[in-house]
């Protein structure tokens, strides 16, 4: 398989990744960039003439050196690696290539970056901050208890429609990467909430569709209101720490192991493909135990 074949096979694997794989167009887009990337470094072992018809293990490595050389973090590299894995092996199937030449290569060890998570009291002050009395502030409400009580990402928020809702079976049904369904419970405070706010308020902002929660017009709310939002009322609560609408996600997984919570159960619950994913929030309680007992225990600054 020489670069040439590369080029031509690339906008079918990306194809499939759309049509049978279900994955975002945002993703897809990626993995494109990942292969450009590779496809120009073959160009240029091509033109040095040190390139071989179809690409081996010693070529991918050696590729993986180049991209660390020109200063690719080790998650840029995993990334690419990633890629590379899908495609040739998108490769194999086809019959254009015998082997995938990463089966044996290892992911570049990533550093672990804690997420950040909010404390219990932490979260009850900023749930209380907005203003009931208004239909902002309930809409507002809602949304900042369904990111905790669901452990939503923020674009399933916005996603959500009102048919989506159960609320007799106490259910939200949740449409995740890749188009994912994940049937998500939902406590008795937030069911309560969610009553008021279908029966009472949202019919105030004139909805012209389906979505559960919309801006002033009728119409679906951006990403960008939502992180706007929780940035506003993480200030009025004296929360000064960078969070994002992701911290609710964070802090609801925490919160679910530190009361005794199955991983495995959590895993469903936030719709993680893998629970190597999931095991983060276990170092987040290990880190959180630790500073605890360097805080408080009488002897630890001895």
């Amino acid at each position: 398989m020489d670069t040439h074949t590369l080029d031509d096979l690339v906008p079918l694997w990306c194809d499939s990744l759309l049509t049978q794989r279900g994955l975002s167009p945002k993703t897809v887009e990626a993995y494109g960039q990942d292969m450009e990337s590779f496809l120009r470094y073959r160009q240029e072992l091509a033109q040095s003439g040190s390139t071989n018809t179809a690409p081996d293990e010693q070529e991918i490595f050696l590729y993986l050196a180049w991209l660390r050389a020109h200063g690719n973090t080790p998650r840029t590299l995993a990334r690419r690696l990633s890629a590379l894995r899908a495609f040739f092996s998108f490769a194999v199937d086809e019959g254009r290539l015998a082997k995938n030449p990463t089966e044996l290569l290892e992911n570049p060890k990533q550093p672990l970056h804690l997420p950040e998570v909010l404390t219990q009291e932490e979260m009850e002050t900023l749930l209380a901050q907005p203003d009931m009395s208004t239909k902002n502030g309930w809409r507002d409400r809602c949304m900042l208890e369904l990111l905790y009580a669901a452990g939503l990402r923020v674009s399933e928020l916005c996603m959500l429609c009102v048919p989506d809702l159960d609320l007799q079976r106490g259910l939200v049904r949740v449409f995740g990467k890749g188009s994912k369904e994940r049937l998500v419970p939902l406590h008795n405070a937030m069911l309560g909430l969610l009553t008021d706010y279908l029966r009472l308020w949202r019919q105030q902002f004139a909805p012209t569709g389906k979505q559960l929660f919309v801006n002033r017009r009728g119409q679906a709310l951006t990403r960008q209101y939502v992180w706007k939002m929780v940035k506003k009322y993480a200030l009025q609560a004296g929360i000064c720490r960078a969070i994002s609408p992701h911290t609710f996600r964070h802090s609801f997984a925490t919160h679910l192991l530190e009361r005794g919570a199955d991983l495995r159960a959590v895993q469903l619950l936030l719709g993680h493909a893998d629970i190597s994913a999931t095991e983060i929030y276990t170092h987040v309680q290990t880190e959180r135990l630790l500073n605890i007992h360097r805080q408080f225990h009488p002897r630890s600054r001895m």
